[in-house]
């Protein structure tokens, strides 16, 4: 093998296993810290009675309750960011995010309208579940001539773009209505639910079996996506079946942002500053931008989870207002750089 490939399969390596290790220890830190702290020295004992099913200590308890949380938050972060970068590649457009097509907005339709009438919790996830796929088919039947193209121009994807934007609008739309007329016991849970909170997120297998079927599409697709970012014009030519990568593109990242959204509710700036910073630190290719971006994805909200629920312990904020605020920045920053290169 050339010394170059060896050194960039190295590079690679090293960066999969240095996220994954910061991941693992994203998880270990919300497991120790809280309102009542878990000494680093007491969690292989509360770990091991946890894998017995015997957790009578308050450190296994504590251990139990933070570790389904921060294990939500991995999930729901990973798929917005792999979705991110999904979004990206189909629209070319570097400011695309995971909820730039309405699907979010659907989903917020369906949960608020269940969260008005006090339903259980599934009845809301299922609600909003339905909300966010109703939305991605009705967006596919509006634009399903611009999804199965040929072409990956600049100006390819604008039809898609704009009726997400409208079908958003009319959503949002929605939204503020029912905003408008809840009565105000509901009004909290509504508003959190719209801002992104985790608390009381269930630890569910359908979000990871999710997960792990979008990253296998997108590692099995990126270097289509390579091709497909570097010759948009030719990359049918070179081989790339264009329609049927973008239409996988489309339902992949529907589907992890539904997924994402029905966990967790609307947390904004995953899906758009991780795959930005991966891509500024990693390179933009996505063989190596995919796994780095689900990973720091996951590893960024776990650690946005924490901050939130500690920082005003025992009041704990909605997840999304802290992503809010440390992404606005990173992404003007990360603005100001692109600029000056």
């Amino acid at each position: 093998m050339h010394p170059f490939f060896r050194n960039m399969r190295h590079r690679a390596s090293v960066i999969i296993t240095t996220l994954a290790l910061l991941a693992v220890a994203s998880l270990i830190i919300s497991g120790m810290v809280g309102s009542v702290p878990v000494p680093l020295a007491d969690m292989p004992g509360a770990l091991m009675e946890l894998a017995s099913g015997s957790n009578g200590s308050l450190a296994a308890t504590l251990l139990e309750l933070r570790l389904s949380r921060a294990l939500v938050a991995f999930v729901t972060g990973s798929a917005l960011a792999l979705a991110g970068v999904m979004m990206q590649a189909l629209l070319r457009n570097p400011l695309a995010d995971p909820y730039v097509l309405g699907i979010s907005a659907g989903a917020s339709v369906g949960a608020l309208a269940s969260l008005m009438f006090m339903a259980a919790l599934w009845v809301v996830d299922a609600f909003a579940f339905v909300g966010a796929v109703g939305v991605s088919m009705m967006l596919y039947f509006l634009a399903r001539r611009d999804l199965r193209g040929g072409t990956a121009a600049e100006g390819g994807a604008s039809l898609l773009l704009l009726t997400g934007v409208i079908l958003s609008s009319l959503c949002m739309a929605m939204v503020t209505l029912m905003l408008s007329i809840a009565p105000e016991s509901r009004l909290r849970s509504m508003i959190f639910w719209m801002i992104g909170d985790l608390a009381g997120a269930p630890l569910r297998v359908i979000p990871w079996v999710v997960l792990a079927a979008g990253l296998l599409f997108a590692l099995r697709s990126a270097r289509a996506l390579n091709v497909l970012a570097l010759h948009a014009e030719a990359a049918a030519t070179l081989g790339v079946r264009v329609g049927a990568l973008r239409k996988g593109l489309f339902f992949a990242s529907g589907l992890l942002t539904a997924s994402a959204v029905t966990s967790a509710g609307s947390i904004g700036f995953v899906g758009l500053i991780v795959p930005h910073a991966c891509r500024f630190a990693c390179g933009p290719d996505h063989r190596l931008l995919i796994p780095a971006a689900t990973l720091a994805g996951g590893a960024f909200l776990v650690l946005a989870d924490t901050l939130a629920r500690t920082v005003l312990a025992p009041q704990q904020l909605p997840v999304g207002v802290v992503t809010a605020l440390i992404g606005a920045p990173v992404f003007l920053y990360q603005l100001h750089r692109l600029h000056r290169k």
